[in-house]
């Protein structure tokens, strides 16, 4: 069984319900991917980081320095792909990116970037992404602080939307999956 089959078995089995739910959008949806629940198994943490490592080669321009992961379903995905990428002698970095700077102790928004230089490339990484929305906020916070946004690599694509803002923001957008991979 290749690895995109496998993970794809994996997020059906412990990631997928098929179930009336209201999204962070405030949308409605007849089904819900916590891909959390995939990811935090050790074997969905090795394909998840060899897949989007992978899915790298699919971005356009320089090599990146880091991958960033949206708090908080992306900070796996960011660990994952950085030690991947670590085991294939490849350096790239790790960044969390909070939803807001923490209001004790260090202050930071970001956690793991202490090392990369002013205008770093870096890609974001998302587990699901429906409207784009939290993708679109990361963007600007990164920008913000002086990086590089080279494009955005989600787990799934809902295909509600999330694609065409991400894309007319001209972030690329590669995903594993989308709504299409799984059970109607």
């Amino acid at each position: 069984m290749s690895d995109r089959a496998r993970l794809l078995a994996l997020l059906t089995e412990r990631s997928y319900q098929k179930r009336e739910v209201t999204l962070a959008s405030g949308k409605k949806s007849d089904f819900f991917i916590d891909c959390k629940q995939t990811v935090l198994t050790g074997e969905g943490h090795a394909l998840v980081g060899a897949m989007m490592l992978e899915a790298l080669k699919e971005l356009p321009g320089e090599p990146v320095a880091a991958v960033a992961g949206v708090e908080l379903g992306g900070c796996p995905l960011a660990s994952a792909v950085a030690l991947l990428a670590f085991q294939k002698a490849r350096t790239l970095d790790a960044v969390y990116v909070r939803k807001e700077a923490k209001d004790h102790g260090s202050q930071r928004l970001f956690e793991g970037n202490a090392r990369l230089a002013s205008g770093a490339r870096l890609v974001i990484l998302e587990d699901v992404v429906t409207t784009g929305g939290s993708t679109l906020k990361c963007a600007e916070k990164l920008r913000a602080a002086g990086y590089d946004v080279a494009g955005v690599i989600a787990m799934v694509d809902r295909q509600e939307g999330g694609r065409e803002a991400i894309e007319a923001a001209g972030l690329p957008l590669v995903t594993l999956f989308t709504r299409a991979d799984f059970p109607r």
